[in-house]
């Protein structure tokens, strides 16, 4: 094919492709000669506006050395192989594996499926507040055509490469998880450059991944979505911890990693969480005749006032040499008509703090929300409701889409519809639809549900 015009992929990061000279240098050819590889379709290639110049993807030059270069024992040239992996032009770290393709070849080689409506609840337009049951590539290949560029927040949990399958409480596989190793990164990474197309410039995705794969996903969700656009590497405490018996450290958490579409364009409302009873206790020390727990803050501050009314007198007193009064007097005397000042035995006063008060404390990158567990949870993988709130409440608005490709038993759909978001859903297993509408239902979420025949 050649090259494509880089209007057509205006979400590729091309700070990471390579230029004619750079690819040039690396084959130890002139640029002429990698400029003719190019109209003879023979190395892949982004066409940049001014329709003079180009630019390569890494991983095309890669498929290209390997058709070029390769040598009777079926092993790639290491010369030029190891000067491409050296390359201090590429910034971010590339995985390189067998049967990866391009995005143009991604996108093109999703076949167009027949979306089938099975049951229609409400009358929003096109397929917001829906649920679909089918291989999600197919699906997302179809919703680019509504809702390109137009999704705030993506959440999944998709498959870890575990090659194992979940059963169900009733016996039948509600999960299988037989897609590993590079097979399973490529799977993963077609669909995130769907997803990507699909947020919007104040989108953000979280995708929810084990120890076994995370460090791969790292670099996947780096090269499609780009390294600037990375915000955190955030770890939740899944469980309990675990006393195995074999010759490990237990392990009690998995990862979440967190990009934007847009770093710093995201949706981000600055959600807080509540202080911990142990934080609480720390924090707020005192108890009053009432039981409510409090602490007491100076009433002056650092710094002389010698005019205005923050450096006369109150009460009697002024304040302490090289301090002035935080508040005005009458600040001060509302404080004290309200009972929210205290004395000291000194006759110090100093101002009432009630923990019932405090806004809570701003989240880190280290999360417990530890899964509910079998006896409690309608579907194998079935992830904390109150770690989904947050994570909604934080990263989309009221009038924002939702979207899960993942959806297993609709968990994030559930606390989208609560939170008044629209929401999209998807899974392929009939199984977890069949649980997550039932789950939608009890949660009395309207919703369309559609199926899709390829």
């Amino acid at each position: 094919m050649g090259s494509v015009n880089i209007a057509s992929f205006q979400s590729i990061d091309i700070d990471n492709f390579l230029t004619l000279k750079q690819v040039a240098d690396l084959l130890n050819v002139t640029w002429q000669t990698v400029r003719n590889y190019i109209k003879n379709g023979e190395l892949e290639a982004i066409k940049l506006s001014d329709g003079r110049d180009y630019r390569i993807n890494p991983v095309d030059l890669h498929r290209f050395i390997e058709k070029k270069y390769i040598n009777k024992s079926d092993r790639i040239n290491e010369g030029i192989f190891e000067l491409m992996l050296n390359n201090k032009n590429t910034k971010n770290c590339v995985l390189y594996y067998k049967n990866k393709l391009n995005e143009k070849e991604i996108i093109d080689s999703i076949k167009r499926v027949e979306i089938i409506p099975v049951k229609k609840r409400h009358s929003l337009e096109g397929y917001l507040n829906s649920v679909f049951c089918g291989d999600n590539v197919y699906i997302l290949k179809e919703l680019l055509t509504f809702y390109k560029s137009k999704v705030d927040l993506v959440y999944i949990d998709p498959p870890f490469g575990t090659n194992q399958d979940f059963i169900l409480y009733d016996g039948k596989t509600g999960y299988s998880d037989k897609i590993t190793n590079t097979e399973f990164l490529e799977f993963l990474r077609v669909r995130l450059i769907l997803l990507r197309e699909l947020l919007s410039p104040q989108g953000s995705i979280y995708v929810h991944i084990d120890k076994k794969m995370s460090h791969y996903v790292k670099i996947i969700l780096d090269e499609v979505f780009g390294e600037k656009n990375y915000i955190n590497e955030i770890i939740r405490i899944k469980c309990n911890p675990k006393n195995f018996a074999r010759k490990a450290y237990g392990n009690f958490t998995d990862t979440i990693f967190y990009y934007a579409k847009e770093r710093d364009n995201q949706i981000w409302n600055d959600i807080t969480v509540p202080l911990t009873k142990y934080e609480i206790e720390t924090l707020f020390p005192k108890v009053d005749s009432n039981g409510r727990r409090y602490t007491t803050h100076p009433l002056h501050a650092p710094g002389e006032t010698k005019d205005g009314p923050t450096g006369g007198m109150w009460q009697g007193m002024y304040p302490p040499e090289g301090r002035h009064w935080r508040y005005t007097p009458d600040v001060l005397d509302e404080l004290l008509k309200n009972n929210l000042i205290e004395w000291s035995a000194t006759g110090n006063p100093r101002k009432i703090i009630y923990a019932k008060d405090h806004k809570g404390k701003k989240p880190q990158d280290i999360w417990e929300y530890k899964d509910r567990g079998k006896k409690y949870s309608s579907f194998p993988t079935e992830k904390n409701s109150e770690m989904l709130e947050f994570i909604i409440k934080n990263s989309s608005n009221k009038d924002s889409i939702v979207l899960d490709c993942f959806a297993g038993s609709f968990s994030t759909l559930v606390q989208a519809g609560k939170l008044g978001r629209k929401f999209i859903g998807i899974d392929c297993l009939e199984n977890a639809v069949n649980i997550g509408m039932k789950n939608l239902n009890k949660a009395g979420i309207s919703y369309n549900y559609f199926t899709i025949k390829e």
